[in-house]
């Protein structure tokens, strides 16, 4: 019988084939960090600003029943609701103040939200107001009209 010789492949510090070298594995880390610090305040306006659209949304259809109620019964309703059902939107809480014959709804951001600051409102003429109050747009007293971006 005939002995076989089998030879093993180099070992890989032989061939020449290491890992990563410390530099490059740090200057990878640094892009990342770099790409990060630059996308997450993109990111969280991006989500803010998607926050924001609810407001308005709920507060056009509210004016759109409102105006319908006051057509059946020639008032605005009395109450907290303002004669209506009130909206019960996620990231704002609701308020609504009336006489009868005229109404002030308001959605203001919660405070765990990232519309917090901010306050929209609408009258029955259809006034549309938004106030920043601490919130993360930094514009100054109130616009009459519905903010819906950093300025």
């Amino acid at each position: 019988m005939k002995l076989q010789t089998v030879q093993c492949p180099p070992s890989s510090a032989r061939r020449g084939i290491g890992g990563f070298t410390l530099i490059e594995v740090l200057i990878t880390i640094a892009i990342v960090a770099i790409l990060a610090s630059i996308a997450y305040p993109s990111y969280t306006d991006y989500l803010r600003r998607g926050q924001a659209q609810e407001a308005p949304g709920v507060l056009a259809d509210f004016r759109a029943r409102m105006e319908q109620y006051y057509q059946d019964n020639r008032n605005y309703g009395t109450g907290a609701n303002c004669g209506v059902a009130a909206p019960a939107p996620k990231n704002f809480s609701w308020t609504c103040t009336n006489s009868g014959q005229s109404y002030l709804a308001t959605a203001t951001g919660n405070t765990g939200s990232l519309v917090r600051g901010l306050a929209y409102s609408i009258n029955q003429t259809n006034s549309q107001q938004t106030t920043c109050n601490g919130c993360a747009w930094n514009f100054s007293g109130t616009q009459s009209y519905w903010v819906l971006r950093k300025q």
